[in-house]
């Protein structure tokens, strides 16, 4: 070998007519990762790696007369190589160049394009799901669209909605799409068994539940994995439907790809999860809205580590519940009424580990109210955060009463234990009850006859003039104006009026609140 060659930046390597590899250049050596000396004398098979193909050597056994390139994989070195294969009379020289940046460039570029397809045809999908779970109105819906729309794709094989039963942690499969085959059979069988499976998990800790190889995976029960083996699947992406700290079940999404799910497919699947928790628990409490019957429980609460039972008893006062807002992390806001000093028992409330923080709303000495946020370890907390109405609770020296309300398709036994087995409590009653249907006419009439003359005129002239707009349209001096009032005045008719249309939408004791208000502010509004 000349020593142009012999220093050239590619590869060389010469070899005879009969297969004997008479020289290699030190480019040659390093890209095909052999000895200099040692393959000197040696034959094109012994020396060259093998591919698929075998094209080099091939062409030089079968006396190559043109010049030919070839390129190909050669799994030995991990290596793409471009070969040139130049003969001659007497000999053939080979010329090599490493082309595997390329090729890994082009690999690279090929996947980020059908990552981008997949990402393209995923966005769709849970676009349609998140239109279409805004228009459900029972789950029932918002399982068969999360389950068709994913099963039903090109990239995915099959999807299952499972969710928690009221006050249970079972999962009850409610529906499925696509080629479901033998793989839900055997997951369904596991939801009772003592073995978990990954949609189960997922449930439990509230975050999603990825498995890459699912007939590999120990984690999954080996009849899945055979199962799934069977089906031809592979990943598996278990979601679960939060809203809040509540964990409603869970979606289990199955591919018959490898390692299916990228970290932008989790984290917009945890969207739809996010959505779907939400779904879930505004038509369980529609359904309370909506149902004609009800059943109503009450409970009787001696827990006295509960810490609404504990300042009760030790300052001997009486709590009452004027109202509960469930907060999306599970911990309700309360408004508790007390019959004596609010100032001491808000005090104590904050060094109760489950109270969260408190605050004195109003003290009038000898009676007042307070509010504060419950932690989930609470009666009340529990049952806020299972669906259930709460519709009143009061508590006294020693015990608590707390009554709810859930639609009569609800497992009714399966709440009352989430709350009678970790509590020292029990439920004292149970009845079902039809609701009285108001008409909105006869609700407009009814409102209209607690709302005084005064109130009743500033609230409409306020509407009209834009005055509860955003941004105003008019201020308060120009609705003043135009009832011929002062400022002052039509502020207190305002809040007035919109207490009586507030009282009659969140508070039970809307008639009672009606009757006192009106007494109160007949002496005020004669003046």
């Amino acid at each position: 070998m000349n020593e142009r060659l012999e220093r050239a930046p590619i590869g060389v390597l010469e070899v005879d007519r009969d297969g004997t590899v008479t020289a290699i250049n030190d480019a040659g050596s390093e890209l095909l990762d052999v000895d200099p000396e040692a393959a000197a004398a040696r034959t094109i098979n012994d020396v060259f790696p093998r591919s698929v193909e075998d094209t080099v050597p091939n062409a030089i056994g079968e006396t190559i007369a043109d010049e030919q390139s070839v390129e190909e994989y050669y799994p030995e070195l991990d290596r793409w190589l471009e070969v040139s294969l130049v003969p001659t009379d007497e000999s053939v020289t080979l010329f090599l160049r490493d082309r595997t940046a390329g090729r890994r460039t082009e690999r690279t570029n090929d996947r980020l394009r059908d990552d981008l397809d997949r990402i393209v045809v995923l966005n769709g999908l849970i676009s349609e799901i998140l239109n279409e779970l805004i228009d459900a109105s029972t789950r029932e819906e918002i399982a068969e669209t999360i389950c068709e729309r994913l099963g039903e794709s090109d990239i995915y094989e099959f999807a299952w909605f499972g969710e928690r039963e009221l006050g249970d942690d079972r999962i009850a499969v409610r529906a499925a799409a696509g080629t479901t085959g033998r793989t839900l059979e055997r997951v369904t069988e596991h939801l009772d068994g003592p073995t978990t499976v990954p949609e189960e998990r997922a449930v439990e800790t509230g975050t999603p539940e990825v498995i890459e190889s699912v007939g590999e995976d120990p984690s999954v029960p080996e009849s899945v994995r055979r199962a799934a083996f069977a089906d031809g699947l592979q990943s598996l992406l278990a979601i679960p439907l939060t809203y809040g700290t509540n964990v409603y079940g869970a979606v289990g999404v199955y591919a018959s790809d490898r390692d299916a799910f990228s970290e932008r497919e989790r984290a917009s699947f945890a969207t739809v999860g996010e959505m779907a928790g939400f779904a879930v628990n505004a038509t369980r409490h529609r359904n309370i809205l909506l149902s004609d019957t009800v059943v109503e429980l009450t409970f009787e609460i001696t827990d006295a580590e509960t810490p609404l039972v504990a300042v009760a008893a030790e300052f001997d006062v009486t709590l009452s519940l004027d109202g509960l807002v469930p907060q999306r992390d599970g911990r309700p806001l309360c408004y508790l009424s007390v019959d004596d000093e609010p100032h001491r028992v808000a005090n104590a409330l904050t060094v109760e580990d489950a109270v969260e923080r408190v605050r004195v709303v109003a003290d009038y000495g000898d009676e007042g109210s307070v509010e504060l946020t419950l932690g989930e370890g609470t009666p009340l907390g529990r049952l806020s955060t299972r669906g259930a109405t709460v519709r009143s609770a009061k508590y006294e020296a020693g015990s608590g009463r707390i009554v709810i309300e859930l639609p009569p398709e609800e497992d009714v036994r399966r709440i009352a234990d989430a709350v009678t087995r970790t509590f020292d409590a029990a439920v004292i009653a149970k009845q079902q009850r039809e609701r009285s249907t108001t008409t909105a006419r006869e609700f407009r009439d009814e409102l209209r006859d607690r709302l005084t003359d005064h109130q009743a005129n500033a609230l409409r002239t306020a509407f009209f003039a834009d005055y509860f707009e955003s941004p105003r349209e008019s201020s308060a001096e120009d609705v003043a104006d135009a009832l011929g009032i002062t400022g002052p005045t039509l502020l207190y008719h305002l809040r007035a009026g919109q207490r009586k249309l507030l009282a009659s939408f969140f508070d039970p004791e809307s008639d009672k609140t009606g009757v006192e208000l009106e007494e109160s502010e007949e002496v005020r509004e004669g003046n």
